[in-house]
């Protein structure tokens, strides 16, 4: 499982697992195909892994993550972003197709 977490990302799961957590808690990361990105994701603190989920540790932060988000998030970059349009963990996956209006382009006509 090749997956990276900027140093924002991290910054925003240990300020997550200090609000919300006790010693030993997790960061449970259950990660969706969808969303304009290719990726969605469902997270929360909790005390314990649910039954099936991995236990990692990157940067310092520990990670439950499901059998489908382990598949998913290979070779991903997890990013935070807050802008005025979005607060939340990012994800950039180099496989993901972006997303496209189908607009007409005129064509120049050659003579």
């Amino acid at each position: 499982m090749d997956f990276t977490l900027t140093p924002a990302a991290v910054r925003f799961i240990r300020l997550m697992l200090m609000a919300d957590g006790v010693p030993g808690s997790g960061f449970r990361l259950a990660v969706t195909p969808g969303g304009c990105s290719g990726l969605s994701a469902d997270m929360e603190v909790r005390a314990a892994p649910e039954q099936g989920d991995a236990v990692v540790e990157r940067d310092g932060v520990k990670l439950f993550l499901p059998a489908e988000s382990r598949m998913l998030l290979d070779g991903v970059t997890i990013d935070f972003a807050d802008t005025p349009t979005q607060t939340g963990l990012v994800f950039h996956d180099p496989r993901g197709s972006s997303c496209s209006t189908n607009e007409s382009r005129p064509v120049a006509l050659s003579q």
